[in-house]
């Protein structure tokens, strides 16, 4: 007889599911799983994207290619606080009065040409009763169960001003601070020219704020296209410090700045961290308090020319505080050369003379070389105290 055949084998577990031996799809999908390409990297941008770069950034910093995960939490931050503290535009009234407190800080005014170099003024905005087209609103205080005896009497205005602990806190030390490698040819240079100039600034003024008494916070960085709305309101060409109890936001245009670089390079580079330097001494302002009672004092002015001078004292501070902490980065910077020669050139030829049709708010040129040369000869606060000197010396 001949032999049967044994018994077939049984299917093993698994046979029939999905990808198994039994599974007659499965060498379908195994050829289409091949067949699939892999989803392409992002190519590198090439040199001649970078130069297509700055459209892209157009309107929010989100949609820009780049941007770390941590400033893409500062933009949403900026618009969470407009969200809270910033209502619909009232419409200007020109005969609304300006109201005491202080919201909104210092702009760096019109940008005054000074030789090639661009020079960042000062004018001062306070919340008004509609004054302003797009103001930020003081938020809302509650107060407690009952009420309280302060426990010290406030200090005067003029005391805080002329005789504020800040001038007494010493020195900056010498600043390691390398200027940064980034050229202003995109927003992206020139975001993180100014993120690793406020690191620096940050590590040379905290000990002395400090040392004063008060509390240091670090100022938030936005940088923006003409036009667009900030915490500081529509920004038009010109640098802005913001004044709130979070700490502040330092508010900076770029779009002039590759132009300017491709003109005067090292003007440009001068320009920049003059400017940031400036701003950040009326960041210092509002932590010592100086800016909201050099507000007070200018709301309590008995005409225009007492007014003007409260606003030149402030603005000459500013600029004095702008040159203690270039001095004291000196040597690390390092400000020698061409850039030397430039940053001599800003201190001895910036001032209200160099436009005739602006208010005189800001110093005159022999005003901004005293100020500026001792504040960046000394690299002491106390050398800054504009609100202490005679008339003569703020003119």
């Amino acid at each position: 007889m001949a032999d049967q055949p044994g018994p077939t084998p049984g299917p093993k577990p698994g046979h029939f599911l999905p990808g198994g031996a039994g599974d007659s799809g499965a060498d379908n999908k195994a050829a289409e799983r091949g067949a699939a390409p892999l989803a392409a990297p992002t190519p590198r941008l090439s040199k001649a994207a970078e130069d297509e770069a700055a459209p892209q950034l157009r309107g929010s910093r989100l949609d820009g290619p780049g941007i770390s995960s941590a400033r893409r939490d500062a933009e949403a931050a900026a618009a969470a606080y407009r969200t809270v503290f910033q209502p619909e535009p009232i419409p200007f009234d020109p005969n609304k009065k300006r109201s005491k407190l202080l919201v909104a800080g210092i702009v760096a005014g019109v940008l005054l040409l000074v030789g090639g170099i661009v020079y960042a003024g000062v004018t001062v905005i306070s919340k008004s009763d509609g004054l302003l087209a797009n103001p930020l609103t003081t938020p809302s205080v509650r107060d407690g169960d009952g009420a309280t005896k302060p426990t010290r009497k406030p200090t005067a205005d003029a005391d805080v001003l002329a005789k504020n602990p800040i001038y007494a806190a010493g020195k900056l030390a010498a600043v390691k601070c390398k200027e940064p490698a980034f050229r202003p040819t995109t927003m992206e240079n020139v975001w993180s020219y100014y993120e690793a100039m406020i690191s620096c600034l940050d590590n040379a003024w905290k000990p002395v704020v400090t040392k004063a008494g008060f509390e240091f916070r670090s100022p938030k960085l936005v940088i923006f296209n003409e036009g667009q709305e900030t915490a500081c309101g529509i920004q038009e060409k010109v640098a802005s410090y913001c004044a709130d109890e979070h700490g502040g936001s330092v508010t900076m245009p770029w779009q002039a700045l590759p132009d300017d670089y491709a003109k005067n390079k090292a003007a440009t580079r001068i320009d920049m961290a003059q400017s940031i330097s400036f701003v950040y001494g009326v960041h210092v302002q509002s932590l010592a308090g100086i800016l909201e009672s050099s507000d007070n004092l200018r709301d309590q002015a008995k005409d225009k020319a007492a007014e003007l001078e409260q606003d030149r004292r402030q603005a000459l501070q500013a600029n004095c505080f702008a040159a203690v902490f270039v001095g004291a980065s000196r040597a690390s910077f390092p400000i020698e050369g061409e850039l030397e020669r430039q940053w001599t050139y800003l201190m001895n030829h910036s001032g209200d003379e160099n436009d005739k049709k602006e208010p005189r708010d800001h110093g005159s040129i022999k005003s901004h070389a005293l100020w500026m040369g001792q504040g960046f000869a000394k690299t002491d606060p106390g050398t800054c105290n504009t609100f202490g000197a005679p008339a003569a010396k703020v003119g």
